[in-house]
């Protein structure tokens, strides 16, 4: 095994088998180290997991939505053991995959946990490796707050390790993972209990996505605790408790999810022995070009905290590469208008800036369109959640700024209209669109001209108002 490479990847996850990937294709010597299996965390605790499991939940609500359109599905219990054991060999497959994938572009697999020596050299169990060009990519874990008992939870990593499913659930935190932990677990037939800080479920989203997701969560069953701060989990007779700063405790859990955040994997790594700038926030400070303030070292993906999301982690390394052996000197990745997709039951959708954000870049010459509607899928059912859309549009010529949607089949259709934001496209190109009919993404082209409003509240809004099928 040669010890000498073009390019070394910390990290086996989206970003460093892009950047590997890419530059092993350009004709250059490649490493990758990684102590655990290929694919990091959205193939093995994140994305892929999480989606299976959001399928089975999905399918879950289906077969209990049948009966009211003359589907009689005999429907026998969930077996939690098997959708684990499914699960995890879809995702030993991708494993296995990524093994033969990286051998097969002559990337060079190094085993371990690597340590930076200096701007052009790693060690890993005592053997050392250089490179002209080094790139961090070991992304993030999941966050446990320093609490007492706060043992007595498990993180995400450990809801994957779950082999029974939980009854009596409590997750604690509003963001990404929280709500979609939350709605897998009530649709498969958990007690669930999800608590947040904040007085808003995702609350870094538009408002109109968290009051409805809110409405949402609320009829499907999971009691909702917003505004609760969490300072010690106990342990009693009839379980886990939920000691808040103020107030009455929450009782009675058999599991504990923290889901309050992620923090970057920087622990080991060498950073202060190669003089490696950090963020206060821990995460490692880069510039438009993933270039570390050392020379020769580049990070990029969740460990660099700039929108932490697989795509664009992948999107990052191939860009980085493409830079550095391709002679595209110039490529940077674009970090505004990152489409995202959050997958609760029923799904969120974004891409651009919220209504709030808006407001702030281009005060009042703003116009928003609203709608909420039952979609037909649920035409014949007693409830179903709400669908509600948003178009922020900024100008006289009502450029489209932002895109929100929660509801079903929104995380499809959301990737073609991300294509029309990026390019530019405005309230009027959407209205000349002919719409698809009868679908719920006909609503983004058939929202009818704004209403002002009073010239105090500095937002012209249209509206409308679609009546359950």
């Amino acid at each position: 095994m040669s010890r000498n490479y073009d390019l070394i990847a910390l990290g086996g996850g989206s970003g460093g088998l892009a950047v590997a990937e890419q530059a092993a294709q350009l004709g250059k010597r490649v490493a990758v180290i990684e102590a655990n299996r290929l694919g990091g965390t959205c193939v093995n605790q994140g994305c892929v997991p999480k989606k299976v499991m959001w399928y089975a939940a999905h399918l879950a609500e289906a077969a209990r939505d049948g009966a009211a359109f003359g589907v009689r599905a005999d429907v026998q219990g969930f077996d939690w053991s098997a959708l684990v054991a499914g699960r995890d060999r879809y995702v030993a497959n991708i494993n296995d995959y990524w093994d033969g994938y990286a051998s097969q572009q002559g990337i060079e697999r190094i085993a371990g946990l690597g340590r930076l020596v200096d701007a052009n050299t790693v060690e890993v169990a005592g053997t050392r490796y250089s490179a002209d060009h080094i790139v961090i990519a070991t992304g993030g874990r999941p966050l446990v707050p320093r609490l007492p008992g706060a043992e007595l939870g498990i993180d995400s990593d450990g809801f994957f390790a779950l082999k029974q499913q939980p009854r009596r659930v409590a997750v604690i935190g509003g963001g990404y993972i929280g709500v979609e932990l939350a709605g897998v677990l009530r649709a498969l037939g958990s007690k669930v209990t999800l608590v947040a800080l904040e007085q808003r479920l995702l609350w870094a989203f538009d408002p109109m996505i968290g009051e409805t997701l809110a409405e949402n969560l609320g009829e499907a069953g999971v009691r909702l605790h917003l505004g609760f701060e969490v300072a010690a989990l106990e342990r009693h007779e009839d379980g886990i408790r939920l000691r808040p700063k103020a107030g009455k405790p929450l009782c009675g859990f058999d599991t504990v999810i923290w889901a309050v955040g992620r923090v970057a994997n920087t622990s080991g790594l060498g950073l202060d022995a190669a003089g490696v700038a950090m963020n206060p926030n821990g995460t490692i400070a880069t510039d438009d070009l993933q270039q570390t303030n050392v020379a020769g070292i580049y990070a990029i993906g969740d460990v660099t905290g700039r929108e932490p999301l697989t795509p664009v982690a992948i999107a990052a390394g191939r860009r980085l590469a493409r830079r550095l052996f391709g002679g595209e000197v110039g490529l940077t990745l674009d970090y505004r208008d990152v489409p995202t997709v959050v997958f609760a039951h029923p799904p969120v959708a974004r891409v651009g800036l919220t209504e709030p954000e808006a407001q702030a870049r281009y005060g009042d010459d703003l116009t928003v369109y609203e709608t909420r509607f039952r979609p037909m899928r649920y035409a014949l059912n007693d409830r179903g959640p709400t669908t509600a859309m948003k178009l922020v549009c900024a100008g006289p010529q009502e450029r489209v700024v932002g895109i929100h949607l929660i509801g079903d089949g929104v995380d499809e259709m959301l990737q073609g209209f991300a294509v029309a934001l990026k390019m530019g496209a405005t309230k009027a190109d959407l209205d000349a669109t002919v719409a698809i009919h009868p679908t719920a993404s006909e609503e983004l082209v058939t929202l009818r001209d704004p209403v002002r409003r009073p010239a105090s509240q500095g937002v012209r809004r249209g509206e409308r108002e679609v009546a359950a099928a």
